[in-house]
């Protein structure tokens, strides 16, 4: 497993805001009375899909940050490979 750079890193925390922040405008235009239902139901399958992929990506960050909390050897000079915010993405 190759690392990441501190950049991609960074990029993919930003695809998971990006992706959470999509989340918040489909969710907003589904509460909206003038959108189509066709539209709404565009919007809900889409705000689905990022719901459960931003799920899945909390748990992976849950489950390391408890193996990184229960861990008595953790090197100091390695910083966690995460690799979780690109496998949600689809």
């Amino acid at each position: 497993m190759a690392k990441k750079t501190a950049a991609a890193k960074g990029s993919s925390m930003k695809n998971f805001e990006e992706r959470l922040r999509r989340l918040e405008i489909l969710g907003d235009q589904i509460r909206k009375t003038d959108i189509p239902l066709d539209e709404a139901l565009a919007a809900f399958e889409e705000g689905i899909r990022l719901a459960r992929a931003l799920e899945s990506d909390l748990e992976k960050i849950e489950n390391r940050i408890e193996i990184l909390m229960n861990s008595t050897e953790v090197p100091l000079d390695e910083s966690p490979d995460l690799e979780l915010f690109d496998a949600g993405e689809n």
